[in-house]
């Protein structure tokens, strides 16, 4: 076996493998907040959310066509996302828009998309 060329190919190969990007931190947020607004029921309820200063759980199942349940669910999904927050004062939930973060998710989705 030719040893030199062993290295030339073990060099040639970390040297593409180091010149390999990173994914970065805006990557991975745009990437939490595309996966929150991947199904249509979460973007109505952000359209909901952001024409109002806040909403209760239950005005949103009454203009919404899904069950409170799974509403509930998709609301779960926004807010491990960061997109919106919650008020809970029992028996009432109240959530809105977290306008930081729904910001930001505007921002670099423009930044994105140019």
């Amino acid at each position: 076996m030719d040893f030199e060329l062993l290295f030339v190919y073990l060099r040639t190969s970390m040297e593409i493998i180091n010149k390999k990007k990173e994914i970065t931190e805006n990557q991975k947020q745009i990437a939490v907040f595309a996966k929150a607004l991947g199904h249509p029921v979460r973007v109505a309820i952000l359209e909901l959310l952001n024409s109002e200063a806040c909403c209760f759980h239950g005005d949103m199942a009454n203009e919404l066509p899904i069950a409170k349940s799974t509403l509930s669910q998709h609301l779960n999904e926004l807010k491990k996302a960061g997109l919106i927050q919650g008020d809970i004062t029992p028996p009432s939930v109240k959530y809105c828009i977290n306008r930081d973060n729904y910001a930001l998710a505007k921002a670099l989705f423009h930044k994105l998309l140019s």
